[in-house]
């Protein structure tokens, strides 16, 4: 089933948690809605669902306008972040229940319920557990129950909530992978929310990144993160150092020092901007009064399998007034051992490839 949101507001009071906000879902897609708390997410996909009413705008599924059908109508399956299972009933009895509850002359019968709920208890990996409850269950294990139960009235759209909010990091990650493996096997339009940038990177065919209520930017996993369209999509993918500074040349101004490999595109001379570069294409060089990058001293050193973290704070004459800077770099282990930097000592950072911006003021800083 395809989805098309067109031109959806959602007002609560003076707040603004959605403004004019249009986007359109292939069929088969598995859709990340990505961004920081509050920034809007959740709230489409209730509206999506049918479980919010949109201030203004339509939801059109495959074409049609949705606005007048119940949730009920619109064949999605939902998945909460916290499970929602029923505590009183068995796995199984879970699973069963959105069969169950069909109108009469929709409901199939009891030994087709049960191969169903059985087929869907094996697709999940957890036939084993029909007969228990809840309760004793993991939470990981709960989650897929959760998800179960959502296809079993063979939804056409299936939409996920934060669905591995609440678990720990290695489940998490094993479930990433077993939901992107099912959503191959199933092919069925699914849309997830997250605040988790790995999350979203790892799984998604798509990724629509909000903030404040808007879309900042929608591409594949590739698109967004090698080529943001706005600071705040930079900022909020992955980790990444700032400066701010201005046009001077090729380069880009930061206090007293310069930094060349801008991609400053058409931006005035002397125009102020910030610049962006990941940890991965920072490097490190000795410490010099003049000369490209900018200084800053070595504040730890922690290896982490075959990558060493450099975590660095600028010296005064970077920052000037401006609040002391933190940088983070990204070097092969065996590097930082040829070159034995250590704590405290003093150096300068160059980067291989600066993304700049216009300076405009906005807080787009997370």
């Amino acid at each position: 089933m395809s989805i098309e949101v067109k031109h959806v507001h959602k007002v609560f009071g003076d707040f603004v948690a959605l403004g004019d906000v249009s986007q359109e879902f292939q069929s088969g897609e598995l859709v990340a809605l990505l961004g920081p708390s509050g920034c809007g997410k959740t709230t489409l996909l209730r509206i999506i669902a049918g479980l919010d009413t949109p201030s203004a705008g339509q939801v059109l599924l495959n074409g049609e306008d949705a606005s007048d059908k119940h949730v009920r109508e619109r064949q999605i399956g939902f998945v909460f972040q916290h499970y929602a299972l029923f505590r009183h009933m068995t796995v199984f009895d879970n699973v069963a229940f959105g069969l169950r509850v069909k109108p009469r002359r929709q409901r199939p019968g009891e030994a087709v319920i049960r191969k169903k709920v059985s087929d869907l208890l094996e697709l999940v990996q957890l036939g084993w557990v029909h007969d228990r409850f809840p309760s004793q269950l993991s939470g990981g294990q709960r989650q897929r129950i959760a998800l179960a139960r959502a296809l079993a009235v063979e939804p056409h759209v299936l939409l996920l909530d934060e669905p591995f909010g609440a678990l720990d990091a290695k489940v998490r990650k094993e479930l990433r992978r077993w939901l992107r493996t099912l959503h191959d096997e199933l092919n069925i339009t699914s849309i997830f929310v997250t605040h988790d940038q790995e999350e979203a990177l790892e799984v998604a065919d798509k990724i629509v990144l909000m903030n404040h209520g808007k879309v900042e930017q929608v591409g594949s996993p590739q698109e967004v993160y090698d080529k943001p369209a706005t600071p705040f999509v930079y900022d909020f993918l992955g980790n990444v150092n700032l400066f701010r500074g201005r046009i001077d040349g090729s380069d880009i101004r930061v206090g007293q020092h310069s930094l060349s490999n801008a991609d400053a595109g058409s931006l005035a001379q002397g125009a102020k901007v910030v610049a962006f570069v990941r940890p991965h294409e920072l490097t490190i060089a000795p410490y010099t009064e003049q000369g490209d990058g900018v200084a800053a001293t070595i504040e730890r050193i922690l290896t982490l399998g075959v990558i060493t973290r450099i975590e660095l704070t600028s010296l005064h004459e970077v920052s000037g007034d401006l609040p002391l800077q933190h940088f983070e770099v990204e070097l092969p282990r065996q590097q930082v051992q040829d070159h034995q930097w250590a704590e405290g000592e003093k150096v300068r950072l160059v980067p291989s490839h600066l993304t700049v911006f216009e300076n405009s003021g906005q807080d787009w800083v997370i």
